[in-house]
């Protein structure tokens, strides 16, 4: 059978499986050096040297830290979408949060940039 993944796909989804594994070396390994982080709250991170610590300090202190990846699409070869939400426990109750994140891919294949975007937060039923 032949493959449909198109370019990119690939080390998004390692990024998101390194980054609910907690394998900060993996996720590491997905970026470029100057990999450029744009928040959903004005929360911006330039360089791994700054955005993977802040990874992992994020991940770290969440209290039963879900990721769903409901679907990953390539666009081109140098750009990837990501539809997922992340579900962690805030004061007893579970808070849900759907997202969309944009990934540009350098020539390398690796991340050069990723842009999260938020739909809402809501406590699910």
């Amino acid at each position: 059978m032949v493959s449909r993944a198109r370019p990119g796909v690939g080390v998004v989804r390692t990024y998101l499986d390194a980054m609910v594994a907690r394998d900060w070396d993996a996720l590491a390994a997905c970026l470029t050096p100057d990999v450029v982080r744009l928040g959903p709250y004005g929360d911006d991170y330039h360089g791994i040297d700054e955005y993977v610590p802040f990874l992992t300090r994020t991940l770290e202190s969440l209290d039963g830290y879900v990721m769903r990846v409901d679907r990953v699409s390539a666009v081109g070869n140098d750009v990837v979408f990501a539809e997922l939400s992340e579900t962690v426990t805030v004061d007893g109750s579970r808070l849900e949060t759907p997202e969309a994140l944009v990934f540009d891919l350098a020539p390398d294949g690796r991340i050069a940039r990723v842009a999260i975007f938020l739909r809402r937060s809501f406590i699910p039923d």
